[in-house]
């Protein structure tokens, strides 16, 4: 697998929403690997701002958690800015860590159109940067496996479902709706439907995504086929946050080999682009 990081150096990473459930399990991922917080972000308004990582009890580490509002003065000495928070955050931060020149892993996810297009644009041409809604390895390996089922007859049919957590606020899931763009593409899918009620038979151009949220659940994503005699069901289960922690954190490792100012995929930092 590319990305492994075992021959590189030492990394510097920032890390937004430091205190956070996914700012956590990066950090302690990083850590565990032999790299180095020299930054950790949150909003403003957080009780954790001015408090270190080891008073929070994240890692053995002083650097003190800041506010987003100094992010210039926190990146500066980063090799890598790693993001898994919030949209309207993130409008703010990337162009801000892209005009300091620093390399940008983004797993932020629900961003609206318009979101999307500026963390985009800021990003391109100017820095290396990994964009991903998902950075579990088996994760893109399904996104894979799913172009590789164009070969099904056209009376078969393609749903997908996902579940998380109760706490997750945007619906369907990222990973969810990037399996649904590979799945259009290679079928033609026109509209998406994302549940049913009533008398709602399904039409020859719609893919069903539906979204579950209930208890604590990493993450299960379902892809399935299914024509009249039988049905192939792929089905990736998350039993932590520490997998998408361990993806960024090759992605980290990987980008730092990379000068070209583009965005990347996790295709890209697993060699299957």
């Amino acid at each position: 697998m590319n990305g492994t990081g075992r021959d590189l150096p030492m990394l510097k990473l920032a890390v937004a929403g430091a205190a956070g459930r996914m700012g956590n399990a990066v950090i302690k991922e990083a850590v565990a690997k032999g790299h180095q917080i020299v930054a950790a972000l949150e909003a403003s308004n957080n009780p954790c701002v001015g408090r270190t990582l080891r008073e929070l009890g994240i890692c053995d580490s002083n650097t003190a958690i800041l506010s987003s509002a100094k992010i210039s003065q926190a990146v500066h000495d980063a090799d890598v800015y790693i993001s898994f928070t919030a949209p309207a955050a993130e409008v703010v931060n990337i162009p801000i860590v892209a005009n300091l020149g620093k390399r940008i892993i983004l797993g932020t996810t629900g961003f609206t159109p318009e979101q999307n297009q500026q963390v985009t644009a800021a990003m391109s041409g100017r820095v290396p940067a990994v964009f991903s809604p998902n950075f579990s390895v088996g994760i893109n390996v399904m996104f894979k496996l799913a172009e590789a089922l164009k070969v099904f007859p056209t009376e078969y049919h393609f749903s997908i479902s996902e579940i998380h957590h109760t706490g997750k606020k945007d619906a369907p899931s990222g990973t969810a709706k990037k399996l649904g763009e590979i799945v259009s593409g290679i079928r033609g899918y026109s509209k998406t439907v994302t549940g049913r009620e009533g008398i709602s038979p399904r039409q020859p151009d719609e893919l069903e995504i539906t979204a579950l949220r209930a208890g604590g659940v990493p993450g299960i994503h379902d892809l399935i086929v299914a024509g009249q005699h039988e049905m192939l069901r792929i089905e990736h289960t998350a039993f932590s946050r520490n997998v998408l922690a361990q993806g960024a954190v090759y992605a980290a490792e990987w980008l730092s080999t990379q000068s070209e100012p583009k965005i990347f995929s996790m295709a890209d930092v697993l060699g299957l682009s």
